[in-house]
């Protein structure tokens, strides 16, 4: 649960405002404190959802993973370059906000180009004749001439993953360019603040580091369940704890047994919002000194701020603290109820497919992310991903 869009497990920070107001008789400064303060905006009608059987081949290989990965990035494009023209008014109205912060969406569109242009390059190195989905781009421009003509699929093979990718990145894009829109008066994890805020982006090709929030479960549940699949696969994982989850778990068993191999790192006391919160940092404290106790070797010494959602002056707290603020690229959005786990686990491979690296968020507390994982480590057998060890992010 770490989106912007997720306040439906409790009341948002500004019902709670409006109800202490109700109820106190300073209800005039506290209207005028709500005004002042940034709204958190509904989530989107709609998540982005893929359906990978209508892609026709596999991806059991490093060049079938390229194949698709250009695929996907010419998708993307094609939709990215068609919402460009959109003025500030066009764009709130599609996007269902009241206004739009341009400078932070022309400076994520930016970035997106280039990402996806040294992404094209990268997935067309090996390109063989005759090959679907390699038209030459050599820069983001030439990129978004082919994407903008990429309306149809180049074969009839495609056809239905042409269709639904049209879809699927449609309301994806959506989802991306909300949050730009928003940030920075409402944060979020599509930009840091400072080099000092990681979240995968600087990750090698093919390289993905595996994260968990919001745990853990009660002893037997999905915690344990997922740990069990990541040994089984050899595979490692940072889990970003809760405070008041974990305290009551080391009744019944040793921090670091439970996670022996992985990586532990604090999510906070609990799942609040630091935007308006007087205690955020009494959680971040509290949560990271529990952690490190009893995780012991397994402590890293990283924070994530619930919902993403952190102070743009709280840099030099976190610094004081020895933590970096450790956000994401790819949200599972297993914490969704508009998304089911075959859902979960069609979006997590086109994204993969699409960004080719970065930070993956799952949360242990849902069913959806013990279906989802092992599915996407079965499809991307023999595809050249790597899966980072958490013991090596980020780098010392």
């Amino acid at each position: 649960m770490d989106t912007i869009q997720d306040h439906s497990h409790s009341p948002s920070p500004a019902r709670r405002l409006r109800a202490a107001a109700l109820r106190a008789p300073a209800f005039a400064a506290l209207c005028a404190l709500l005004a002042l303060a940034p709204a958190h905006a509904a989530g989107p009608a709609e998540v982005a959802a893929a359906d990978r059987a209508a892609w026709p081949r596999p991806i059991d290989s490093p060049a079938a993973f390229d194949r698709a990965s250009r695929a996907e990035i010419l998708a993307f494009a094609h939709e990215l370059a068609l919402s460009e023209p959109l003025d500030d008014a066009a764009l709130a109205q599609r996007l269902r906000l009241k206004q739009v912060d341009r400078a932070s969406v022309d400076k994520i569109r930016a970035r997106w180009w280039r990402r996806l242009s040294d992404n094209y390059r990268l997935a067309a190195r090996a390109c063989a004749p005759r090959e679907p989905f390699c038209a030459p781009a050599g820069d983001a421009a030439a990129l978004r001439a082919l994407a903008t003509d990429f309306g149809a699929a180049p074969q009839a093979e495609f056809a239905a993953w042409r269709a639904d990718a049209a879809r699927f990145h449609r309301i994806y894009l959506d989802e991306q360019l909300r949050l730009a829109a928003l940030f920075p008066r409402t944060s979020s994890e599509i930009d840091t603040y400072s080099a000092q805020e990681i979240d995968g982006s600087e990750l090698p090709d093919r390289q993905f580091l595996l994260t968990f929030d919001d745990g853990p479960t009660a002893p037997g549940g999905n915690t344990d369940t997922l740990l069990r699949t990541l040994r089984e696969h050899k595979l490692n994982a940072t889990f970003f704890v809760l405070g008041e989850r974990l305290q009551p778990r080391l009744k019944s068993e040793a921090a670091a047994k439970t996670y022996a191999g992985m990586c532990v790192a604090s999510h906070g006391w609990e799942h609040q919002s630091h935007s308006r919160w007087p205690q955020w940092q009494d959680s971040v404290i509290r949560s990271s000194a529990l952690a490190r106790e009893h995780a012991g070797a397994l402590y890293r010494p990283l924070f994530r701020p619930p919902y993403g959602q952190r102070r743009a002056d709280s840099g030099e707290f976190f610094r004081a603290q020895g933590l970096r603020v450790a956000l994401w690229t790819i949200d599972s959005q297993d914490w969704n109820a508009k998304v089911g786990a075959g859902e979960v686990q069609g979006r997590l491979l086109s994204l993969m497919l699409l960004w080719r690296h970065g930070t993956i968020l799952f949360h242990d507390i849902h069913d959806k992310a013990r279906v989802a994982l092992p599915w996407l480590l079965r499809q991307t057998r023999g595809a050249g991903v790597r899966w980072v060890d958490c013991n090596t992010y980020p780098a010392p």
